[in-house]
């Protein structure tokens, strides 16, 4: 079943199919889990999904290649993930960086400045509140992975 979900600030329909249990099928655009990835002999056009507490280390050399990497959040309490999408950005990823599971609309603005540009909640409902969320600030203070520069630097 495909879900909608909060791409670049726009509620779009899901591309991939969530990761499962066994492998996909050929043709099947399904996230891999990490463990799924490296058992496929780390195909670079496949979309790879981590848990917080996986190692990136076995991904960072296949990073320009891969379309999608989604962070998998099992708590919205659990702030790896946000940890592990700053380290993604600077590792020099540039495709979409999803964040999926427990999140809160509350954590769509700190979400997007670590470098998420895909937001994925486990209750559909809360897609609205979150892109109402990322509309309240129109600049961060501080540099980060959306935008490296702090103001001071942007405004001289």
């Amino acid at each position: 079943m495909r879900v909608a979900l909060l791409r670049d600030g726009a509620i779009v329909a899901d591309d991939w199919l969530p990761p499962a249990e066994q492998s996909p099928n050929d043709g099947e655009a399904r996230i891999l889990t990490l463990t799924q990835w490296q058992g496929a002999a780390c195909p670079g056009d496949a979309a790879v999904q981590l848990e917080a507490g996986d190692d990136l280390e076995p991904l960072l050399a296949a990073l320009a290649g891969l379309p999608l990497v989604a962070v998998h959040f099992a708590s919205f309490t659990d702030g790896r993930g946000f940890s592990l999408a700053r380290r993604l950005r600077e590792a020099g990823f540039i495709g979409e960086l999803r964040a999926r599971g427990q999140l809160l609309p509350d954590q769509a603005q700190y979400l997007q400045r670590c470098g998420f540009n895909a937001l994925e909640f486990t209750d559909p409902e809360r897609l609205a509140q979150a892109q109402e969320r990322l509309s309240v600030f129109s600049n961060g203070y501080q540099g980060a992975a959306d935008q490296p520069l702090p103001l001071f630097r942007r405004r001289a």
